[in-house]
């Protein structure tokens, strides 16, 4: 683990490094941050395609010495609400002993040779901490295919608060090996608390 004032600068350069609205994003970070020392970092930008229009995201995650923070910014075109281009920037804080589920998917090529220490091509980063949970339901049913009965619904809840693929063809393998650290740092962070 870096020194803290070594990983906050190296936070405040990934932000800058990212390229999208720098200043906005850092001070909207380092005002969530507050005064804590950063352990771990993950600095994302995606770009997507809507429609005719190229839009960029940045997703931020900080871990401190109690809390998981997540910053998100996203940019939007002229509308009837502004005439000119807009970003809208959110923070949110989580208290570590709130994390509920980390779950890290790992996506690697050709697994019959795999060898430890590998880098996958892509992860996916998961993070549950119950402020969005996601419902599936379908139709419960009994063994008997004759049954016409109504025996209501049977369904499955599952945290879904934060979900991150990163991956070495799009982000490049530093972004890759940032995230599972990052992933490694908070597991490690959330079992101290158990």
């Amino acid at each position: 683990m870096a020194k803290t004032s070594t990983t906050s600068q190296g936070l405040r350069a990934a932000i800058e490094r990212s390229g999208y609205y720098p200043a906005l994003v850092a001070e909207a970070v380092e005002a969530a941050v507050g005064g804590e020392p950063v352990r771990s970092y993950l600095v994302h930008q995606e770009t997507t395609f809507d429609q005719n229009e190229v839009r960029r995201h940045v997703t931020v995650l900080v871990l401190t010495a109690n809390r998981f923070i997540v910053s998100h910014t996203d940019e939007q075109a002229a509308d009837s609400t502004s005439p000119t281009p807009y970003a809208t920037t959110s923070t949110e804080s989580v208290k570590l002993g709130r994390i509920s589920s980390i779950v890290v998917s790992r996506v690697v090529a050709n697994p019959e040779s795999y060898t430890p220490g590998t880098l996958p091509r892509e992860i996916v980063l998961t993070i549950g901490w119950g402020a969005v949970s996601r419902l599936d339901l379908e139709p419960a049913a009994c063994g008997d295919p004759d049954c016409e009965a109504d025996h209501g619904y049977t369904g499955s809840s599952t945290a879904d608060d934060l979900s991150l693929r990163v991956s070495e063809a799009g982000d490049g393998p530093e972004t890759v090996r940032q995230a599972l650290a990052f992933a490694q740092a908070l597991s490690e962070a959330t079992a101290d608390l158990r």
